[in-house]
């Protein structure tokens, strides 16, 4: 019996935004703002692939909401799938973010207890560091921002280097002009936390 092998990479950039307060107390292992959490990463990948296929230029998203912290569980998630896509391209990314085969998606996927069916949309992104933008009719849309000195109204650069993180090892801390989620899961934390870093994932 031949066994298909299953090996992906993905490379690029990764926008978050959440509901907690500027640094967000989840990069240090501490209680959300609220104790709740709502939030979504999107990832645009500039090269990737899924054995033979490519994911070239394609971007995705995660959204979720959880009554605690995420580690906690009870985790309400949605998947938007860039529609351009095609229809092989769709059915491997849906499988990548599912976390059967590994990577970050796979932590996410084991905290989530009710997964809505994923949106097909059309994002457009500009990648621009704390100045990044996307949006996803019908579903999300995010606007970075720097934080700002509250004595001299400069933007501040703050920078977290965290070599266990599962997301990123190295991120730039900022704001959200705005954060909306508006497809299955809906709320609105615009001026809330945001940060922008690279990203590189391999499995196996």
């Amino acid at each position: 019996m031949v066994i298909q092998a299953e090996t992906w990479r993905m490379k690029g950039d990764l926008i978050g935004a959440c509901s907690c307060d500027w640094g967000c107390p989840c990069s240090f292992d501490a209680p959300p703002t609220n104790y709740w959490c709502h939030g979504t990463y999107v990832w645009h990948i500039r090269e990737g692939s899924f054995d033979s296929v490519s994911l070239d230029g394609l971007t995705v998203s995660w959204s979720g909401e959880s009554p605690g912290p995420l580690h906690l569980g009870h985790v309400t998630g949605q998947k938007v799938i860039d529609s351009r896509a095609t229809s092989e391209q769709r059915e491997v990314l849906i499988k990548i973010m599912s976390g059967q085969i590994g990577g970050p998606f796979a932590i996410f996927a084991s905290v989530t207890e009710t997964e809505l069916d994923p949106i097909f949309a059309p994002f457009e992104i500009t990648i621009d560091g704390l100045f990044s933008q996307v949006s996803a009719p019908g579903a999300l849309e995010v606007t970075l921002t720097t934080i700002k000195n509250p004595v001299t109204g400069e933007p501040e650069e703050l920078t977290l280097l965290k070599p266990t993180g599962f997301t990123a090892t190295e991120s730039q801390l900022g704001a959200s002009e705005v954060y909306r989620s508006t497809g299955g899961i809906k709320h609105d934390h615009s001026g809330k936390y945001g940060e922008f870093s690279s990203f590189e994932y391999s499995w196996p």
